[in-house]
């Protein structure tokens, strides 16, 4: 049995060949055995291919004697929702985010939507999909469970609503889940939504929904211009991530909105702890401290951040990514928590986002995540540490190579999803420095893969 759709974090492969209905159902057993969970939400995204391999994950689970509590089409935030909120014991989300479209996976949970992942389970349900099983005594039931209700209630709970104005804002969610909850909450907001890719859709008809990619940005870009909106909004298709532009076009690296974010929040906290990964830091730690909270790192990726965020008992933690994670959300990622932030933010203070951001901008100018392919990534990265550790002011291995000098830093790490290094450059204040060292940077790296 092929098992290459299991991950570090999730199980993502092609249909049917690396993940299948014979699989999930396995998967479901599995789940149930290494987990001992009895009440699970299980919960799809709009892939074409999603409601028949739910359909036999549910059937595994159920077989191995677990109540399946059915939330249907959705987000993968709506399963770290629904478990936390009904107290269940686990979740899984049926969804193979932003891959192509004739993929699939799955993301886990256990109880209070802690996740799953190769360091806590998921290689014990990865190996014990591969052997035989026998029913459960008593088989569990199937029931649906009705979340967006809860759910709407629970993101109207981050904002001031008698502090919101009438805005105008372009959302696109690709044609993935996200326009199903831009439409629940549209009753509860003085919002005009101009919308893009509305429609859920798993064809994909105007391409998968990865707004990360530059040729993906131009529809939402060119409407916020047409309309004269406030702010663009644009999701990858199971939403657990979004992506800002400004009234100009403009995409703003997602760096710099972990920043209005922390500053957001630790204003309606009044102080508190707030996660970061290393990639990008200064601009971050530069506004945690001035609204009087504490900025901890952690080493990127959703496992790692989110129980930093535990350990930490942190109000908000963010990564460059795209990946905003709260406190009072079960310290697990949302899609449509920040630009709820960000909006009422806009109403507050009376400021375009582009003003907001800006002065950032121009405090720390970054780089942008760049990646390359390199035939030998821990050697290029050790040589590269040894020419520049020398004249540093600090270097650290929280994740991959930081390495900071008075007036400019860079991190050098190893994908842990592909096969590329991603070296991320900022500098104080000084583009055309960052824009030399990113240069010198790349050209080194070239030089030593050669």
């Amino acid at each position: 049995m092929d098992l290459s759709c299991f991950k570090a974090y999730d199980l993502r492969g092609r249909v049917p060949d690396q993940l299948n209905a014979t699989l999930a159902e396995k998967i479901g057993r599995a789940y149930v055995e290494v987990t001992g969970a009895r009440k699970v939400i299980v919960g799809y995204d709009i892939r074409e291919s999603s409601p028949e391999i739910a359909d036999a994950l549910s059937s595994g689970l159920m077989a191995a004697g677990a109540d399946v509590f059915d939330i249907g089409l959705g987000g993968t935030e709506h399963v770290y929702f629904a478990t936390s909120h009904f107290e269940m014991d686990g979740g899984i989300m049926v969804t193979a985010s932003h891959n192509p479209k004739d993929h699939n996976g799955m993301k886990m949970v256990g109880p209070q939507s802690r996740p799953i992942s190769s360091d806590n389970g998921l290689n014990d349900i990865r190996d014990r999909v591969l052997e035989p099983f026998a029913d459960a005594p008593v088989q569990g039931r199937h029931e649906p469970l009705e979340v967006m209700a809860p759910y709407v209630d629970h993101l109207l709970g981050y904002i001031d609503a008698a502090a919101l104005k009438p805005l105008k804002i372009v959302v696109n969610a690709g044609n993935g889940g996200a326009g199903v909850v831009v439409d629940a909450l549209e009753e509860h907001l003085p919002f005009e939504f101009i919308k893009l890719h509305h429609e859920p859709d798993g064809s994909f008809p105007n391409g998968v929904p990865n707004p990360i990619l530059p040729e993906n940005r131009a529809v939402t870009a060119e409407t916020v211009l047409k309309h004269n909106a406030a702010m663009g909004i644009a999701w990858d298709g199971d939403f657990d991530r979004c992506f800002f532009f400004d009234e100009t076009g403009r995409f703003i690296e997602g760096y710099y909105i972990v920043g209005l974010l922390a500053d957001q929040f630790l204003r309606k906290t009044g102080g508190g702890k707030v996660i970061h990964d290393p990639r990008l830091t200064w601009n971050t730690l530069d506004l945690v401290k001035a609204a009087g909270g504490e900025a901890v790192q952690s080493k990127t990726g959703h496992a790692f951040i989110k129980q930093r965020m535990r350990d930490e008992d942190a109000v908000y933690g963010g990564e460059m990514s795209a990946h905003h994670y709260f406190r009072d959300f079960a310290y697990c990622d949302s899609g449509m928590i920040p630009w709820l932030l960000v909006a009422e933010r806009l109403c507050q203070s009376g400021q375009t986002l582009s003003s907001l951001i800006d002065a950032r901008i121009e405090a720390y100018p970054a780089s942008g995540e760049i990646n390359r392919t390199i035939a030998n990534p821990p050697k290029v990265i050790q040589a590269i540490e040894e020419t520049y550790a020398r004249d540093a002011v600090s270097v650290n291995h929280v994740d991959g190579l930081s390495v900071e000098f008075p007036q400019w830093r860079f991190n050098l790490r190893m994908s842990n999803t592909e096969p590329v290094v991603r070296l991320n450059v900022e500098s104080r204040a000084d583009k055309a420095l960052m824009e030399q060292k990113t240069a010198e940077l790349l050209a080194e790296m070239e030089r030593l893969n050669a």
